[in-house]
């Protein structure tokens, strides 16, 4: 008689097989990064900041807090759409190339990946144009697309541009996966949107936000995270077909997400992320290039459970940009340290409300925001379409919250450091300033204090 085993015994030898590919593949995706990251050389003097001339300009604007000047437009010119997470690339030809989110809500299916290029000599932002679409994912990827998010463009090692986004096929954000595509032509057209696979065991749960870095052997490292079940923040290390090769968890990081990346040195990196629980920012360090992550701990800087940014710039100086309140996001500022050094005590102040901590009544929030879209050039309609947008989606029956959030981080080839942002989940905001401004401006009234 032969002996057959039983259906119990079939499903358990499924389930054994199953988790040894998925314990394979996890061995795999654990293998040591081989390369250092690469690192820019601090340039040992500051002449290569060469200012475009003012006089062609708008008027500069003084920061909320009086310590420095910046200039400040709008990019996206959709009116009413919900707008969100942009991010940047410096192009060939010192354009600026922005790319963000934007629908009638979060999550709604009619969310698209828009983008516009920036003119440096104007400073001016051309009409936006549609990059990607959740037709144009689902032709790409052969799979169903309930939603689309979270775009990051950045230029590979090998001189193309990359974009990654995340997208959902079922549930809520916990369901996420992401997607790239890449251009050889500066933006103008992309490749078919493929997926990245990030486990081979469902490949779900997975999100973009930061700035990638890059290793010395050509290969990208992409900041992600997860939110199924629990949060925490990785490190994936993409080859250049796009491919990832190794990805290494950050230890200690539940509850966090979006984690920001700033390289320091060849073996050498901070990571900064959002919390989702404490009020604080979450910090990690590697000394290994990546193949190894401190435990996370609190960070000095209280974070709303928001995003943040982060650059490292040609002189070796880091800056940060975050919400520093431990609740709401109502106030936007920059922290600066110089080589070596923690973040000063002081921020700079980029945006705020009026009255932080204090929710503004209906016709307040309304005026106030009429007052700054129409001092920007936006028509009667516009203001209207764009004030009726914000007040949909940050407004009560009786008063409203103020939101300057999910900034970006950049500094072009001629120094200025430019950030994007949300502002008020209408429009997306673009800020440029002279890293050295304020210090300057500040060495120059100790110098007048010393005078006598």
């Amino acid at each position: 008689m032969n002996f057959r085993p039983s259906g119990a015994w079939d499903r358990l030898a499924a389930v054994l097989l199953v988790l040894a590919f998925a314990l394979a593949g996890w061995k795999i995706l654990q293998r040591a990064p081989a390369s250092p990251f690469a690192v820019q050389p601090v340039s040992p003097s500051t002449e290569a900041l060469k200012p475009s001339p003012r006089a062609s300009l708008p008027p500069q604007q003084l920061s909320p807090d009086g310590r420095f000047r910046f200039d400040a437009q709008f990019v996206s010119s959709s009116p009413g759409q919900a707008v969100h997470a942009a991010s940047l690339v410096e192009l060939r030809d010192g354009r600026l190339r922005a790319v963000w989110f934007s629908g009638s809500r979060e999550g709604a299916g009619d969310v698209t990946i828009q983008t516009s290029v920036m003119d440096p000599a104007s400073l001016r932002w051309g009409a936006e144009s549609t990059l990607f679409d959740r037709r144009q994912l689902q032709q790409g990827l052969w799979r169903y697309v309930k939603k689309l998010g979270n775009p990051v463009i950045a230029r590979a090692p090998d001189g193309s541009l990359c974009i990654w986004m995340v997208n959902v096929s079922l549930g809520g954000w916990a369901g996420s996966s992401i997607t790239w595509a890449r251009s050889t032509d500066e933006g103008s057209t992309w490749s078919t949107p493929r997926r990245l696979v990030m486990s081979p065991f469902l490949n779900i749960s997975t999100l973009v936000k930061g700035a990638p870095v890059s290793f010395q052997d050509g290969q990208i490292g992409l900041p992600v995270y997860h939110e199924f079940i629990t949060k925490f923040g990785e490190m994936a290390r993409i080859n250049t077909q796009g491919e990832v090769v190794d990805k290494v968890r950050i230890p200690g990081s539940q509850t966090s997400l979006q984690p920001v990346v700033l390289v320091t040195g060849s073996e050498q990196a901070d990571v900064y992320m959002r919390s989702g629980t404490a009020t604080a920012l979450m910090v990690s360090q590697t000394t290994d290039a990546g193949k190894t992550w401190s435990s996370t701990h609190a960070g000095s800087w209280p974070n709303p459970d928001s995003a943040l940014a982060g650059v490292v710039t040609n002189t070796g100086a880091r800056w940060l940009a975050l919400n520093p309140a431990p609740r709401n996001r109502e106030v936007l500022a920059l922290l600066h340290s110089g080589p070596g050094t923690s973040f000063g005590a002081t921020p700079w102040i980029v945006e705020s409300a009026a009255t932080p901590q204090v929710r503004t009544s209906v016709q307040d929030y309304e005026r106030l925001l009429a007052q700054e879209l129409k001092a920007r050039g936006a028509g009667e309609n516009q203001v209207r379409a764009y004030v009726a947008s914000a007040r949909r989606q940050l407004c009560g029956e009786q008063n409203c919250s103020q939101e300057f959030s999910y900034p970006y981080l950049l500094q072009s080839r001629d120094g200025y450091l430019h950030l994007v942002y949300t502002w008020h989940r209408t429009r997306i905001k673009h800020v440029r300033l002279d890293p050295l401004q304020p210090f300057q401006a500040a060495q120059a009234a100790t110098n007048r204090v010393a005078t006598p």
